[in-house]
């Protein structure tokens, strides 16, 4: 069995130990907390809850359910013990610059990382690549939404004054999205202050940004999103070639169990860091090689 930490429990870690345990081959060996502490949380009664990894024994990976700029230092500090990592970070432009530098921690800590194993980036950047393969001149739209992106609705939640956001994907068609984001301010919080440091952030600051105040972020949130992806070109010389692949998701669900996938495939590499596309499909998979090959191919 393998053992996995869920490191962070938010809406994403919660999902990931729901996904975990259903897992035949895995086992939740803890929960990595700040607080170090289950208090007020349910289902984490009866699970250990720690604030320290070290305190849970033998893990052999840790699966990181925290904000994406939380990833790097997070899973430098397990590397280092020897303990494996996989994270749904999701800022695409870094996501190489983050591989380069994990890829030293692990090599040096003699363990494995996965990073952006989330649906997107993570299974949908599989598909991409499967799709760039069946027609390699051409063009692929990512189309996502409408839908809560998480990342985004962490990053607005963390400015100054908001109590509370959610930020929804709103895809404008050809990969060209707009974002609406709602706010909940504290008390005496200057929403245009608030509005123009959502806007001029990095996760934003490149799609058209609505942001509006709201009494009650709860009363509009969503976790559903979804992606359409359209690639269109040619395989050799034969023109017009279109293939589609379409979802609606629970965003964070599919994010854990996606989280549980490459926990199970990370402890097979050899010491590193790698993205999804770079794994062998049949390693995200729990069952033996022979029975996934006749039941899959």
């Amino acid at each position: 069995m393998i053992k996995a930490a869920i490191v962070g429990y938010g809406n994403i870690g919660r999902f990931a130990l729901e996904a975990l345990d259903k897992a035949p081959d895995m086992e939740c060996a803890g929960i990595v907390r700040r607080s170090g502490s289950a208090e007020g949380i349910p289902e984490l009664q009866g699970r250990r809850v720690c604030s320290d990894i070290r305190e849970l024994g033998k893990v052999d990976v840790a699966i990181l359910s925290t904000p994406s700029r939380k990833v790097q230092e997070n899973a430098q500090k397990y590397l280092a013990m020897g303990i494996c990592t996989v994270d749904s970070f999701d800022i695409h432009s870094e996501i190489w610059n983050l591989r380069t530098a994990l890829d030293r921690s692990a090599k040096e800590g003699r363990a494995a990382s996965i990073i952006s194993a989330g649906w997107d980036p993570g299974t949908d950047s599989v598909i991409r690549a499967l799709l760039s393969g069946m027609a390699p001149q051409g063009v692929t739209y990512t189309n996502f939404g409408p839908g809560r992106s998480m990342g985004h609705s962490v990053v607005a939640k963390s400015v100054p004054g908001v109590r509370d956001a959610l930020s929804m994907t709103l895809p404008a068609g050809k990969g060209v999205h707009d974002r609406k984001v709602y706010v909940e301010l504290e008390p005496g919080a200057d929403f245009e202050a608030v509005s123009a440091a959502i806007k001029s952030d990095p996760y934003f600051v490149n799609d058209r940004t609505d942001v509006e105040q709201v009494p009650s972020v709860e009363a509009v949130n969503s976790l559903m999103h979804g992606v359409n992806l359209v690639r269109e070109g040619a395989s050799g010389i034969t023109e017009g070639q279109k293939m589609e692949f379409n979802m609606r998701i629970n965003n964070p669900a599919l994010t854990g169990q996606v989280l549980v996938m490459a926990a199970r495939a990370v402890v097979k590499q050899a010491p590193g860091c790698y993205t999804m596309i770079e794994v062998p499909l049949i390693d995200y998979l729990p069952g033996d090689r022979e029975s996934l090959v006749r039941s899959l191919v």
